[in-house]
């Protein structure tokens, strides 16, 4: 999701929330995102105190080059996150923190929207700090997503573009399994010039067969016979 829904301009003014920081468990996502936990990664609710983290990870060059130009300040990341909260109450957006086990602190994003009412289909975006990427970070956080997005939310199609020029970006998602539909021409423009992007989609049939076939082949535990 490179072009990010949010802009920092319409924000000027608005009331930051804060979130609870107990953990939630829950399928009620307009009320509150779940928290979901992986090996490694635990993916939960954005907080107001996540805005000097994700202000630190997010504006790297490395980081924003490929994505809508982020917020520029801490206070500007602050009301981003009041923002998320808003939308997901509307039942229209959610956006997760992710971070690692044993560390609360925000070490990037995971954002889905609906692009159809009722989110039959749904685009998803992500941004992780540059530290983070390499590390089986991003591919446990995104099968977490996945779950999420069709288990939890319903969607029946999931979008997601990247520039050509995002080498890395277009890997992670081939990596999990979605599929390139097309070249959308000149329909990125970041920093004054238009960027060519790809589409890609999952199906949520291709990827409950995809995740079926996985179980399957799970080795069976080997049973000690004394």
């Amino acid at each position: 999701m490179e072009k990010m829904p949010y802009r920092q301009e319409l924000e000027l003014g608005t009331q930051v929330f804060q979130v609870s920081t107990d953990d939630v468990i829950t399928t009620d996502w307009r009320g509150r995102l779940p928290v979901m936990t992986g090996k490694t990664v635990v993916l939960r609710e954005l907080r107001a105190s996540d805005a000097p983290s994700l202000f630190a990870m997010l504006t790297a060059e490395e980081v924003a080059r490929f994505i809508s130009p982020p917020p520029t300040t801490v206070e500007g990341f602050e009301h981003f996150i009041a923002w998320t909260l808003r939308q997901r109450t509307a039942g229209t957006y959610a956006c997760f923190a992710v971070t690692l086990k044993g560390f609360d602190t925000a070490i990037g994003i995971f954002q889905v929207r609906q692009t159809e009412c009722g989110f039959g289909t749904a685009e998803w975006g992500f941004a992780l700090g540059s530290a983070f990427w390499g590390t089986g970070v991003f591919l446990e956080s995104a099968e977490l997503m996945l779950e999420f997005v069709f288990d939890t939310v319903g969607v029946h199609r999931l979008e997601a573009r990247a520039a050509v020029l995002n080498g890395r970006g277009n890997g992670a998602l081939l990596k999990i399994g979605a599929v390139q539909e097309g070249i959308l021409r000149k329909s990125f423009l970041r920093n004054g010039r238009y960027l060519d992007q790809v589409l890609y989609a999952i199906v949520e049939d291709d990827w409950r067969a995809a995740r079926d076939a996985r179980e399957t082949k799970k080795p069976t535990p080997y049973a000690h016979v004394h």
